[in-house]
C-alpha cells in the first residue's frame, strides 16, 4: 500500500502501517532488507515492508539482498522462472553468450526495465523445467539434462534465449535420440498378421510401404492403396488385387502371372522388366482398369484379358503382348516400339498417336484400323 509519512518517529510510523495494513507492525525494512531504526533514514518514493516478528525470525520471507554493480559483472542476483528460484551471478548470464538475450537483459541494471517479484528476484516468465539445463550449460559449458526432460522443450528455450552454441548440442542430441529408421522389407507373414488383425470392411492403406521381394502369391489384396508402396521383385503370383491402388507404385521386376487386376489402377506406376502373363484387367462390371503413364517397358502380358483397358502415353517398348485381348483399348500415345502384338485382338481399339515403330502385327485375330497416321 502507499501511505504518506509525515515528520514522526518510526513508533508512529509503525502504529499507521498496523492500522492501514491490519496487522501489529514491529520493524520496517527498506527494499535491500535492511532493518530501518530512523525516520530519517527513509526517503521519497522508498519502497519499505514492515514484519509483526523478529527481525531474525523468518529470513526466508525478507526481500532478497542484492549486491550493486561493481562493474567486474560477478555480483549474485536471483531468478523467479515460471515460480521456480534460480540464485546465480551476472557474469554467467552475460560472459558464455554476449549476444544473448540473458545478456543483454543483465549486462547492464535494470538496462530491460526487469520486473521483480516482492522478494526482489527477477521475473522470467518461462518453463524452469527447461531453463535449468540452459543454465546449467552458461556455468560449466555442458549440456546436462535429468531424465524425463524433453530435449524439444529445451531447444525452444535455448532458441528464445538466443543461446547459439548450445542449439548446436541441442539439435545434435535429439538427432541421436531418435530410433534408427526401420528400411528393412515387410514379410509375408508380417503382412498377413497384418491382414488378419484388419476389419473386412475398413480399408487398409500400406501407402509408401516396403514389400520388396516379398512373397504375396495367391493373397487377397482387394481395394488395398498400395500407392506410391516398393514392391519391386515381388511374387505377385495368382494374388488377388482387384480394385487396388498401386499409383506410382514399384513393380519392377515382379511376378504377377495369373493375377487378377480387374478395375487396378496403376498410373505412373513402374513395372519395367515384370511378368503379367495372363493376368485378368477384364472387370465384368464395366470398370476399367487404368495404367496410364505406366513404365511397362519389356513386360511379358501374353494372354493376358485386357478388353478397354486405358495405356494411354504408357511405355510398352520391346513389350510381349502375344494374344492378349486389346478390345476398345485406349492405346493413344502409346509406345509400343518393337513390342509383339501378333495374335492380338485390338477391334475397336484407339491407336491415334501410338508409336508403332518394328512391332510385329502377326495373325492379328481382327482388322486394324488407325484413327490417323502412326509415326
Amino acid at each position: 500500500q502507499v501511505i504518506a509519512v509525515y515528520d514522526s518517529s518510526i513508533s508512529d510510523l509503525l502504529s499507521l502501517a498496523s492500522k492501514k495494513l491490519g496487522i501489529h507492525a514491529t520493524n520496517v525494512y527498506n527494499d535491500r532488507g535492511g532493518h530501518i531504526d530512523d525516520i530519517a533514514l527513509i526517503r521519497d518514493n522508498d519502497v519499505l515492508y514492515v514484519s509483526d516478528g523478529d527481525p531474525c525470525a523468518d529470513d526466508l520471507e525478507m526481500p532478497l539482498v542484492h549486491e550493486p554493480l561493481t562493474g567486474c559483472h560477478t555480483d549474485w542476483l536471483t531468478l523467479n522462472v515460471g515460480g521456480k528460484y534460480f540464485t546465480t551471478t551476472r557474469s554467467t548470464l552475460v560472459s558464455k553468450e554476449p549476444d544473448s538475450m540473458l545478456s543483454h537483459m543483465f549486462s547492464d541494471r535494470d538496462g530491460w526495465g526487469n520486473k521483480r517479484d516482492h522478494r526482489g528476484a527477477f521475473l522470467i516468465d518461462r518453463s524452469p523445467e527447461y531453463f535449468e539445463p540452459i543454465l546449467n550449460y552458461l556455468r560449466h559449458g555442458q549440456l546436462i539434462v535429468n531424465d524425463g526432460v524433453n530435449l524439444l522443450g529445451v531447444l525452444e528455450e535455448a532458441k528464445f534465449f538466443g543461446i547459439d552454441s548450445l542449439i548446436e548440442h541441442l539439435e545434435l542430441a535429439i538427432k541421436n535420440s531418435q530410433p534408427a529408421e526401420d528400411h528393412s522389407p515387410i514379410s509375408r507373414k508380417e503382412f498377413i498378421r497384418f491382414l488378419l488383425a484388419t476389419p473386412t470392411k475398413s480399408e487398409l492403406r500400406c501407402q509408401g510401404l516396403n514389400f520388396s521381394g516379398a512373397d504375396l502369391s495367391r493373397l487377397d489384396l482387394r481395394y488395398i492403396n498400395f500407392k506410391m508402396a516398393n514392391l519391386s521383385g515381388c511374387n505377385l503370383t495368382q494374388a488377388n488385387l482387384c480394385g487396388s491402388c498401386l499409383e506410382r507404385a514399384d513393380l519392377s521386376g515382379s511376378v504377377l502371372d495369373g493375377a487378377n487386376l480387374q478395375g487396378v489402377k496403376m498410373l505412373c506406376s513402374n513395372a519395367e522388366g515384370a511378368s503379367l502373363i495372363g493376368c485378368n484387367f477384364e472387370d465384368p462390371s464395366g470398370l476399367k482398369a487404368n495404367l496410364e503413364g505406366a513404365n511397362l517397358k519389356g513386360v511379358d502380358m501374353e494372354g493376358s484379358q485386357m478388353t478397354g483397358i486405358n495405356l494411354r502415353v504408357a511405355t510398352l517398348k520391346n513389350a510381349k503382348l502375344k494374344n492378349c485381348n486389346l478390345r476398345g483399348a485406349t492405346l493413344a500415345g502409346t509406345d509400343l516400339e518393337n513390342c509383339d502384338l501378333s495374335g492380338c485382338d485390338l477391334q475397336e481399339a484407339n491407336l491415334r498417336g501410338s508409336n508403332v515403330k518394328g512391332a510385329i502385327f502377326e495373325e492379328m485375330l481382327t482388322p486394324l484400323h488407325m484413327s490417323q497416321s502412326v509415326r
